[in-house]
């Protein structure tokens, strides 16, 4: 199929790269000149294990292209995705200028029938929108669809190329029969593509969003308790997680969820939920608890000093709000930074992929070091925000060797108890025991 693509964000890009993969024909578009240009010479702009090969492999195939022009992408697609951004705006509900322009520029190109599909995470009703955006301008028949994007960053391409299921809202038969031959070759595993209406797929992306941000948020509620009774979040999760009910995944207790997608989605469902007149009170808990988790860490650090962060210097490993991201957006190690330079403390830190991002985000606020051992020299104590794998097993001895104390506060449980009490050092994580040899 002849596919465009709006938008060459992280979802327009594993979208675009991801469909040509299987033989679609695939033209990106997007505004920004220089991006097209790096993308036109095989550069990718964003970090995604794996992207990179299936981009280079359908750029040199020519089955993937780049461009500022619309109407060029527009002219032969069977199938417009629009990608793109729908932030939240001032009052926590999803700004959809972005998507309701590029419907407007759209229309005003269409001359044969289009399927338009939107990939963003849309609020319930905005296929209505889009749909009506289309009818003030053109004559010719379109079907707008839903089709939310369930890419968890880190995985993206195994995501979309091995998807647990694909939504799409439609009532058009005709729609119905292109979308489930362009994502035919994606579930020959037997995985479902379900069909539903276009308010059904809208919510169900939202739905699943802040259901797993609320089981986040409740396994860190869960540990908060098990540091004030004495109990091992350790055990409580794999105790709870064995209920096939409950199931495992999503449990394991943090500083917090961050990233483009949870923060958002749950504000923008809440709010929807208030323009509807209903009061979803437990995502605004979730919102609440979140914000207060994010810091957690800052108040372990701020009790063992006994309120006096002036002059302190710290370490810190990990800056994208996940590991195998470079994304920065809603990270709870930014967070964490802005507290402890506020309390007068000094940071250095490192993460693999995240230290440019943070660059053009927070300048020199902090020290970037070039490896996660040199970040510790001289550091009063390390802490710890991404549960990055080149962090889970470190040198000890070197790390001792570097830091002034022996001390780790632990925002995503790295390291073992009993190792961290014969390594002899003071050791404070999420939800579990306190390891105070080094203090």
């Amino acid at each position: 199929m002849k596919i465009a693509v709006i938008g060459t964000g992280y979802v327009g890009l594993v979208t675009g790269t991801c469909l040509a993969e299987t033989g679609n024909t695939v033209i990106c578009v997007d505004i920004n000149e220089a991006k097209v240009l790096k993308m036109q010479n095989g550069e990718i702009p964003i970090y995604e294990p794996g992207l990179d090969v299936l981009f280079l492999r359908n750029i040199e195939q020519k089955r993937l292209t780049f461009t500022t022009d619309l109407a060029l992408a527009v002219k032969d697609a069977q199938i417009i995705f629009m990608a793109l951004p729908t932030p939240p705006g001032g009052d926590g509900a999803a700004d959809l200028s972005y998507i309701l322009g590029a419907a407007k520029d759209i229309s005003k190109l269409v001359t044969e029938y289009k399927v338009i599909v939107n990939k963003s995470t849309v609020p319930v009703g905005t296929a209505d929108k889009v749909q009506a955006v289309f009818a003030e301008n053109t004559s010719v028949e379109i079907d707008v669809v839903s089709n939310p994007e369930f890419l968890r960053e880190g995985v993206a391409v195994e995501d979309f190329m091995k998807p647990d299921r694909v939504v799409i809202g439609t009532r058009s038969e005709r729609a119905k029969k292109l979308m489930g031959e362009l994502y035919g070759p994606y579930v020959r595993q037997g995985n479902p593509i379900l069909f539903m209406d276009e308010k059904s797929s809208e919510l169900t992306k939202y739905a699943a969003n802040s259901f797993l941000a609320t089981k986040i948020t409740f396994m860190n509620e869960v540990a908060n308790l098990c540091e004030l009774v004495g109990a091992d979040v350790d055990s409580v999760r794999k105790g709870i997680g064995s209920d096939e009910r409950i199931g495992k995944r999503f449990l394991f207790p943090g500083i917090g969820y961050g990233g483009s997608c949870f923060p958002k989605d749950v504000q923008a469902l809440a709010k929807s939920a208030e323009e509807n007149k209903y009061d979803f009170a437990i995502l605004k808990a979730v919102m609440e608890i979140n914000e207060k988790q994010k810091t957690v860490l800052v108040e372990k650090v701020s009790k063992y000093y006994k309120g006096n962060l002036s002059g302190k210097h710290f370490a810190l490993w990990g800056l994208a709000f996940k590991p195998e991201t470079d994304d920065i957006r809603e990270a709870p190690a930014l967070y964490i930074i802005d507290d402890l330079v506020k309390a007068g403390a000094t940071v250095t830190v490192f993460d693999p992929e995240g230290m440019e991002n943070v660059k053009n985000v927070i300048g020199d606020k902090v020290v970037y070091a070039e490896n996660q051992y040199d970040a510790l020299t001289g550091a009063d104590a390390l802490l710890i925000a991404t549960e990055w794998s080149v962090f889970r097993n470190p040198d000890f001895e070197k790390m001792e060797e570097k830091l002034a104390n022996k001390v780790v506060f632990d925002g995503r449980n790295l390291y073992d108890l009993n190792k961290m009490v014969e390594l002899g050092y003071y050791y404070n994580s999420i939800g579990r025991k306190l390891v105070e040899n080094g203090a």
